[in-house]
Formats: structure tokens, C-alpha cells, sequence
């Protein structure tokens, strides 16, 4: 080992840190340390969320879109991109990240906006006194430290003789040269010092290194942390490694060893590898959730490239938020064993609490016993697939895993379906009959029992428990109505001639906004005379208000006009609509007659079966269409 140097333990430890990385001094460092805080604000900001708190914004495939609040406009050209971390008007032309659109908004300084969305996000900033100036220079020092280390490990991994077991480890696991290198895999020799010796040499402090967990303090000098192990790092979402697995080649334990917490990593904050997985996730619109590191890597090597994972953490409600920012769909699917259907269970409560709704989470079975990594080696691509395209949505998994105990003998019915009765309840409302129903054929009962059990319940006023479902605004749902009616009339102008072909299957009485409807009630009363965008004008010539929203929305939703460039796309938006409206309606009537068949079964009245088999009948339709328009074959 080294005994000199900057790795030998000094005789008196105190004072400043020593000058850490090439090049030495510091005033440089400082300025790269504030854009390390502008990094860690904008990875732990959604700025579909921020900015939604300021504009009304709707989804558009992976974007969001509304009307710019730096000019006036009165047809959307404002697009946030979340996945991508910036705005972008195509009116105006302003753009930027989180930080442009305070300092415009709110006419504010950069360091006003700093400090406004560092608060925000939780990063902390201290006054810009020396010693502050410090801590943000050890965090870019530490990324550094990590870095070389990285490179270190890949090089000796991929070239150094001390790498052939990894190596033939890495060939044991089935784990290409390919993916080797898109991880950047490494090993850590099994010397004491060799990474100690490399940091050395290359200039890094021995504090630095000591912080970042890379190397530990001995009697006389430091030894590497990491020994013998396959290395694999951990970056953040803006690209830099924050820390280190080390998985032992053999059945050592313990069987990883993972960074502490450093300046520049908290255990339970991040993911591993969402940093490439939300390029696949603004695609697919889903994420997967493993517990492993391994497990993830066979997953992308796999082509499953929208995977990530939870690091063997107990999954947090900071993991979820980061999740939210790149997803609408999750998929678990942990271990095959107890400790993964638990760690299923408590993960799916953090992800419905974050607003996972609906069928937003779903879970992966896999056989008994198996992992992601080991199944997917097995068995193949197409098999997961076919695990995924199984997947259980979230409320049945937690029902079965009730139900089971009952089977079990632990519980007796009445309390299993007290509590089914309450998981129930955290559904959407529409959902509720579905399920009641899937539990009392589990259980033996009717699902009328079900509804006593929560009646009896409430009279008593037990409070409501099991994973809640908040409601989320920041999109503004109440303008997604005019904004299908602005979309059919969009399309319609463009492609006059189609008025006559949907005119019976989109009913005027459908539409909410006056001026829409007198515009589209005008256009289907002409509709022989329509056959090119210039007949439209010519037409409503004595028509002022129906003509005035026609050239308004003519001259104004350019994003809208580029979408749909032919008569086919035109007509599969269309049927999109229709389709969205007669869902629209089978929802309304069977809230109508859910509500209904509540009120009555509370006052002990006759629910006509007409009413009945109606309700289930559209559960029944409305549950196809959601599975279908998620790809899944079954609840």
C-alpha cells in the first residue's frame, strides 16, 4: 500500500480540505458548484407540475399544451415537454427550462429563481461564504472522485488481466460486451490499494475519495471499499455517477455492497438507470419496476430498455414523485418470493398515494421463486412480454393477497370483506361494482353482502382505510371538453367534406361550448354545399359568430393542423372522438346507475334487475375498452 502521498494519513487531521483535482484552485470550482445546484433543482423539479400551477395545460401524446402566458393568444402554442426538462412557445418563441420560465413569469433574478426553486424542491443552499462555497465545491469534487473511479473499474474490467474472473462472470450471466459497455461495468481488483493507487495518482484527494465511499481510513494509510467485486454505477438524471454496487462474484456475503449516503446520493431518493429508461418511457407512456440491479440490466439487454430499479430500498414516495415526472404506468415486478409480494404490496400503496390511478399500476407474476434477471434469460423476450401484457392491475393483487388469508384460515369472511370493502372504495368510483362482484365470488357471498358490510360500516362511522387515490388538477380536466369539440371542428375545417360523413354520429347536444356548437350546427345544416376548406367561409357568409370561430380557428392551433395531414389520419381522429364520446356517455349512465343502486340498497328498497344488468353490462364494456387501450388481456 501506499505510504506517502496525498492517500497516507496525515498526523493531525483538522482543517480545510486540501485542494482536490487537477488543475487546483478554486475560483473556477465555485462556478461549476452553482451549476450543480441548478442540476439537483431541475432533477428533482416536474416542470409539467410547476408550470402547471401557472398555465392550464392538457396532454398532447408526450407533450402538455396551453396558451402561452407571455403573450396573448386564444389558441394553444405553449408546449411543455417533461420528459425532456423545457418549454417551448411556437407563438412567441420563448423557451427554456424551470429556471427561464420563473425568472420570466415572475420578472425575477436567476438567483431569485434559485432560491425559490431550490426551497421547492428541498436542496438546500447556504449563504455564499467560503465555507459554502466549499461544500459545493466537494460535491463537484466527489462527481469527479466518482468518475475516474468508474473509468478505473470499466478499463480493468474490460482490459486488466486481474479482470478475467468478471469477466467470465459477466459471460456466466449472459451479459454481452454491448451492455457491458452501455452500463460502463467494471470490477474492483481484489488488491487492498488499487484504486487507492489509481485516485492517488491521478490527483484526487484522499478526503474526497473518503467522502464519496470509495476508500476507507485504516491505521496508516486508506484501502479500497470496493474489492473483488462486479462494479456497477449508479448515475443521476442528468448523467453524472453519484455511487456504486459492488456484487460479489460468488455467494459472499453479504451479496452487494452499495454507496452510502454522500453528499451527492441518498439511498431512497433516485433509480437506477431511469436516466436512460425515460427516453423509452416518453414513448411507451410506462415504466418497470424491479428490485435489482441486475434484474434491470437483463431487462434492457432484453430490449425491455423502460426499465429501472428501486435498488432493494423500501420504495419511497420520493422514488414514486420521480416516477410520475416520466410515467402513467408502472409496472412491479419484484422477486417471485414472500419478501417480493410484501415489498409489491407496501411499493403499490406508495405509488397509488402518488397518483398512480385507475390501472396506473399493474403487477408482473412471475413463477414461484424466479426474478426478472433469471426469468427473462430463460425463457426469453417474448415470455415477458407475455408477463407483462398478464400483468394484474394493482386493487386485484391487493384483494388476492386479503382473500388469501381467508383461504388460509387466519381470517374469517366477514372481516376479509370488511376490508375488500374498503380497497374497493379507494377506486375510482365507476370501478366499485366490478370488483365487490370479483370479491364475493371469491369469497362465497353475493355483492350485496359486500355493500351491507360498507353500509353497516359506515353507520357506525368507521373511517375508510387502504392506499387513497388523490386527485390531481394540475392539468385542468374541465377544458377537456371543449378542447374535443375545438378538435373535431379543427379537423372538420381542414377537411370540410367530412362534416356530411359524422354528422349523425357526432350529435351537436354533445357539445358544452355555445360558440362550437353554433359553428358545428351551421357547418352540418350546409353540409351538401361543404367539399373544400374555401366553401366554409363562403357559406356562413351571413353567419357572423359561426364565421368569426371559424377564422379563429382557422388562422390559430398550427400544432393541431400538423398532426393530421391527410384524410386518413383525419378520419382516425375522428372515430378517436367518437369513440371517446360514447364512452363519455356510457360513463355518465353508469355513475348514474351506480349511485342509484347505492341509494336504494341504503334504503332497503327493490333495485329493478333491468337497472342491474344494465350497470354490469356497461362495467362490463367500459372494462374491455380500458384494457384494450392499455394492451392487457385480463383484470
Amino acid at each position: 500500500m501506499a505510504g506517502a502521498g496525498p492517500f497516507a494519513i496525515p498526523p493531525s487531521r483538522g482543517g480545510a480540505l486540501s485542494g482536490g483535482l487537477p488543475g487546483g484552485a478554486s475560483k473556477s470550482w465555485s462556478v461549476r458548484m452553482d451549476d450543480q445546484v441548478k442540476r439537483d433543482v431541475l432533477a428533482r423539479t416536474d416542470i409539467g407540475a410547476f408550470i402547471g400551477q401557472y398555465v392550464s395545460l392538457r396532454k398532447r401524446g408526450n407533450d402538455l399544451i396551453g396558451l402561452c402566458p407571455f403573450h396573448a393568444e386564444k389558441t394553444p402554442s405553449f408546449h411543455v415537454h417533461p420528459d425532456r426538462g423545457f418549454f417551448k412557445c411556437f407563438g412567441c418563441g420563448a423557451g427554456g427550462d424551470v429556471f427561464t420560465f420563473y425568472q420570466r413569469h415572475e420578472n425575477a433574478t436567476f438567483g431569485d429563481a434559485l432560491r425559490a426553486l431550490a426551497k421547492r424542491a428541498g436542496v438546500e443552499l447556504q449563504p455564499d461564504n467560503p465555507a459554502a462555497a466549499r461544500a459545493r465545491s466537494e460535491k463537484e469534487a466527489i462527481l469527479a472522485a466518482n468518475e475516474a473511479a468508474a473509468a478505473f473499474f470499466h478499463r480493468v474490467l474490460r482490459l486488466a488481466p486481474e479482470g478475467a474472473p468478471a469477466r467470465a462472470y459477466c459471460e456466466r450471466r449472459g451479459l454481452s460486451v454491448a451492455t457491458i459497455e452501455e452500463f460502463k461495468l467494471g470490477y474492483a481488483p481484489a488488491s487492498w490499494d488499487a484504486l487507492t493507487r489509481e485516485l492517488e495518482s491521478g490527483g484526487i484527494d484522499a478526503e474526497i475519495a473518503l467522502r464519496a465511499g470509495l476508500i476507507k481510513r485504516g491505521q496508516r494509510t486508506y484501502y479500497d471499499f470496493y474489492r473483488d467485486r462486479l462494479m456497477i454505477p449508479t448515475r443521476s438524471n442528468t448523467g453524472e455517477v453519484v455511487a456504486f454496487g459492488g456484487r460479489t462474484l460468488g455467494d459472499e456475503v453479504p451479496k452487494y455492497l452499495n454507496t452510502s449516503t454522500t453528499p451527492v446520493y441518498v439511498k431512497g431518493r433516485g433509480l437506477f438507470a431511469l436516466e436512460r429508461a425515460r427516453r423509452a418511457a416518453a414513448k411507451t407512456g410506462a415504466l418497470i419496476v424491479v428490485e435489482g440491479y441486475l434484474d434491470c440490466i437483463a431487462l434492457h439487454q432484453a430490449g425491455f430498455t423502460n426499465a429501472v430499479a428501486a435498488l432493494g430500498t423500501s420504495f419511497t414516495a420520493e422514488q414514486a414523485a420521480e416516477l410520475r415526472k416520466y410515467a402513467e404506468r408502472i409496472f412491479v415486478c419484484f422477486d417471485a418470493d414472500a419478501a417480493g409480494s410484501n415489498a409489491t404490496a407496501k411499493s403499490i400503496e406508495t405509488l397509488v398515494a402518488a397518483g398512480f390511478t385507475g390501472y396506473g399500476v399493474r403487477v408482473v407474476l412471475l413463477p414461484a421463486g424466479e426474478d426478472p434477471d433469471a426469468f427473462v434469460r430463460a425463457n426469453g423476450a417474448e415470455a415477458f412480454e407475455g408477463a407483462l401484457n398478464d400483468a394484474l392491475p394493482w386493487i386485484r393483487f391487493s384483494l388476492d393477497r386479503r382473500m388469501e388469508r381467508f383461504s388460509q384460515g387466519n381470517e374469517g369472511p366477514a372481516e376479509i370483506a370488511r376490508e375488500a370493502e374498503q380497497l374497493v372504495r379507494s377506486t375510482p368510483r365507476e370501478e366499485w361494482d366490478r370488483w365487490r362482484q370479483y370479491v364475493a365470488d371469491r369469497l362465497g357471498l353475493s355483492a350485496d353482502d359486500l355493500r351491507a358490510v360498507a353500509l353497516r360500516a359506515q353507520a357506525q362511522g368507521a373511517a375508510q382505510s387502504g392506499p387513497r387515490t388523490p386527485q390531481f388538477t394540475r392539468h385542468a380536466p374541465a377544458a377537456e371538453l371543449p378542447t374535443i369539440e375545438r378538435e373535431i371542428l379543427t379537423v372538420l375545417l381542414e377537411e370540410p367534406a367530412l362534416v356530411d360523413e359524422y354528422a349523425d354520429r357526432i350529435p351537436a347536444e354533445g357539445f358544452a361550448s355555445a360558440r362550437y356548437r353554433t359553428l358545428y350546427e351551421a357547418l352540418v345544416e350546409r353540409r351538401a354545399d361543404l367539399r373544400l376548406p374555401s366553401d366554409v367561409l363562403a357559406v356562413l357568409d351571413d353567419q357572423g359568430a359561426a364565421k368569426e370561430t371559424a377564422i379563429g380557428l382557422q388562422a390559430g392551433d398550427r400544432s393541431a393542423i400538423a398532426r393530421f395531414r391527410g384524410s386518413t389520419e383525419r378520419r382516425l381522429q375522428l372515430d378517436r372522438i367518437v369513440e371517446s364520446l360514447r364512452e363519455r356517455a356510457d360513463r355518465a349512465r353508469m355513475k348514474f346507475l351506480s349511485d342509484r343502486i347505492d341509494a336504494l340498497d341504503g334504503a332497503r328498497e327493490a333495485v329493478p334487475q333491468s337497472e342491474r344488468d344494465e350497470y354490469l353490462g356497461l362495467v362490463e364494456k367500459l372494462d374491455r375498452m380500458a384494457r384494450r387501450r392499455i394492451g392487457t388481456k385480463q383484470p
